[in-house]
């Protein structure tokens, strides 16, 4: 049946590809991406010219680059052995353009767009002794040519949501044709195992491996600690609420409820680090706390004055700022999806958020373990914030489960390391 799926998929190709072009014409994020590869294979034929022949290539696929920040851990424990050249590709423009230095690859490209041609080619140029897809950015041609040379191939932090649309009639057996190919899946959950083992997916093929986002951001957090990015006099003595990757949608539930504790609790100190601190949004936010509460912005701190709301006009601050929170509410989650939650539970805080969590499962187990609270609306976020300021015990309490719930799911990146490890030796 491959054979058949093969022929279809290819007389389909062609057309997405004629949309991708007309697309372009609209859409400067898909025009950049296009352009990005025009000198695709001339590029990488000379920078692959430049690798250490003695060494196995090791191929790293993520869409964009959040599913990178998940292979992250894996390229650079393998890096410290020094015996592998590492090819990192992406299919996003962002996730391209934001890691084009990262200096634990060897290699950095694109993609190419998925027809069986630029497969071929671009398989036979980088000839990877391993491929390495994170999550679920898999595309079928790269899958088949890989098959076909028998260049195993591994998904980490693998994710098989229930009811995904993979598994639609006239999907499923397509999908289930192409998951036969994988070497190795190594699942987030016990549950993602399960979905997977819906497509026929073997016993051999399935592990549960866990989810590198923990490793992640439990090592970036110890650094983040130390850097000190507040004066100090702006903290000290206060109870610390930090408002992470907030959207207008998520303040407008979480402001009338920060006014109103601002009011009750005089302790309270508010950081609110907006998901686009662009100058119209931080100047909404001064308005909406004009009249009741003092703001000031973070590029400008040098002259606090006793201000009791802080806010974040530059980007790649928020791990850091987590780490000064007494209670977290991160965003997204009044929005379409929530943001990153384990930045904030890794300081052992409770971590609130809305109730669009579909995309997030470590969101869902946050919260029924206790070290997540999950609120709906704007008289929820006061009465369950209010809470925690007043009952210390209950604060800390689940704080201690927050950080415990990221310490018990560590351990991912040591998992898929020693499965690379025993794929290659097989070999």
């Amino acid at each position: 049946m491959q054979v058949v799926y093969r022929l279809i998929y290819n007389l389909i190709i062609p057309v997405v590809y004629l949309l991708f072009n007309l697309a372009a014409l609209f859409n400067a994020k898909i025009r950049k991406g296009l352009t990005g590869r025009k000198r695709l294979f001339e590029e990488l034929l000379l920078n692959a010219a430049r690798l250490d022949k003695t060494k196995p290539l090791l191929w790293f696929h993520s869409a964009s680059l959040g599913e990178f920040e998940q292979a992250k851990p894996i390229i650079e424990e393998l890096k410290k052995q020094n015996i592998y050249n590492i090819l990192v590709t992406f299919f996003s423009p962002s996730g391209y353009d934001n890691s084009r230095k990262y200096k634990f690859a060897d290699l950095i490209s694109y993609i190419p767009f998925d027809t069986s041609s630029a497969a071929e080619r671009f398989i036979a140029v980088t000839r990877p002794a391993l491929a390495v897809i994170m999550r679920y950015d898999f595309w079928p041609n790269h899958i088949w040519e890989l098959s076909r040379r028998n260049i195993p191939i591994l998904i980490a932090d693998a994710t098989m949501k229930d009811g995904s649309k993979r598994a639609l009639p006239g999907l499923r057996w397509f999908h289930a044709s192409l998951f036969k190919t994988f070497t190795k899946i190594l699942t987030v959950s016990q549950r993602d195992l399960e979905n997977f083992r819906k497509f026929g997916c073997t016993a051999e093929q399935l592990s549960p491996g866990g989810d590198t986002r923990f490793d992640r951001v439990y090592k970036r957090s110890l650094g983040a600690k130390e850097q000190n990015i507040l004066r100090p006099e702006i903290t000290a003595g206060k109870k610390v609420i930090v408002l992470g990757s907030s959207w207008e949608e998520d303040e407008e539930v979480m402001i009338p409820a920060l006014l109103k504790l601002l009011k009750y609790h005089p302790d309270v100190f508010i950081i609110i680090a907006p998901h686009e601190p662009t100058v119209e949004h931080l100047e909404k936010l001064e308005s909406d706390f004009s009249g009741s509460a003092s703001t000031i912005r973070f590029s400008r701190q040098n002259s606090y004055a006793g201000e009791r709301v802080l806010l974040i006009d530059g980007i790649g601050l928020l791990l850091t700022l987590y780490s000064y929170a007494d209670i977290t509410f991160v965003g997204g989650s009044f929005k379409s999806n929530v943001h990153n939650v384990l930045e904030a539970a890794v300081y052992s805080v409770p971590v609130l958020y809305g109730p669009r969590i579909y995309n997030s499962q470590e969101a869902g187990r946050l919260a029924e373990t206790g070290g997540g609270i999950i609120i709906r609306n704007k008289r929820e976020a006061y009465i369950q914030i209010s809470r925690l300021l007043n009952n210390e015990q209950e604060r800390k309490e689940k704080g201690r489960i927050a950080g415990e719930f990221v310490q018990t799911n560590l351990g991912a990146t040591e998992k898929i390391i020693s499965v690379i490890g025993n794929i290659l030796n097989k070999e």
